[in-house]
């Protein structure tokens, strides 16, 4: 049947039995005689036709709105067959938030092009929140799934934060009791377009929600985990970014009983987004499968 459409939508396209039969090289009466055999399939009559023109009914219009996309996606399926047992190739661009990127994303990169040689990474690391359309990037990295709807995302982790301080911090100021003595602490933030920022902490199902300022901000976390390191105040941030220097006694944990976060609700999903077509190219599809493979293990035992 999908061979009696394309005919039927190049008799739309055209407006006529002869044209569209010029243009597919055949005889009008082999089209007439196509379109003859889809209104039997389907039974509805598609034109109504005359000796001086030929004109959709209102059935065959609504017909020929999702026969279009019908045809589209038949043509996304098959090309992507024929692509299932290529090897990955070609250039692969990503964005990811500075940190993470640096941390997590670029210490895997050499595994992945040494088991796929013919593809080639372009990284970016940036805390801007990247248009993978107008930055013709194929890949994303971001925490929380993405609104735009012509984006698709799959979930890497479930990103845990951990409230912590230096030693030294906490010997001069000493360790908060409960979340809301974090107003007397010097609170080291991420920007946000907020005039306040505020930290969540949830135990059970008590949930408190906590204002905090302090004399530091910035849009990545490593100027505020340089920061913290060096006595400068408390920190509320991802356990990849804290657990090591917390197992080497640089960061103590504070609050461990609450579960905290930046985020109202949640600790805040990371994703791999990238844009809306059902069928990627392989050596995208490798790569989103590789993160989810090298990450979803690693979340067990670190994030």
């Amino acid at each position: 049947m999908l061979n009696l459409i394309r005919v039927f939508i190049k008799v739309v396209e055209f407006g006529s039995f002869s044209k569209t039969a010029n243009a597919l090289n055949v005889a009008p009466s082999s089209v007439a005689r196509n379109i003859d055999n889809l209104e039997g399939e389907i039974g509805v009559t598609l034109f109504k036709r005359s000796t001086r023109q030929l004109l959709l009914t209102e059935d065959g219009q609504q017909f020929c709105d999702r026969a279009e996309k019908l045809l589209a996606d038949a043509d996304d399926l098959v090309s992507s067959m024929q692509q299932v047992n290529r090897e990955p190739e070609g250039r692969l661009k990503i964005s990811a938030f500075e940190s993470f990127g640096r941390q997590c994303i670029s210490p895997l990169l050499p595994e992945f092009l040494a088991r796929y040689p013919k593809v080639k990474i372009e990284i970016e690391l940036d805390n801007q929140v990247i248009d993978l359309n107008g930055e013709n990037v194929d890949l994303g990295i971001r925490i929380g799934r993405p609104v735009d709807s012509n984006l698709r995302a799959r979930m890497l982790f479930t990103n845990h934060t951990i409230l912590c301080a230096s030693p030294e911090y906490l010997a001069k100021f000493g360790q908060p009791k409960i979340p809301t003595d974090l107003s007397e602490h010097n609170c080291l933030t991420l920007t946000n377009s907020r005039q306040r920022c505020y930290w969540y902490f949830k135990k059970n199902k008590q949930i408190t929600k906590v204002g905090v300022q302090g004399n530091l901000s910035s849009k990545g976390g490593s100027p505020l985990l340089e920061a913290a390191l060096h006595g400068g105040g408390m920190l509320l941030m991802s356990k990849w970014m804290t657990v090591d220097y917390i197992g080497e006694g640089k960061l103590v944990e504070c609050l461990p009983q609450w579960q905290a976060s930046t985020y109202e609700g949640s600790s805040g999903e990371v994703f791999a987004v990238y844009h809306g077509s059902k069928f990627q190219r392989p050596a995208l599809r490798a790569f989103i499968d590789f993160l989810v493979e090298k990450l979803s293990a690693e979340n067990n035992t670190v994030y």
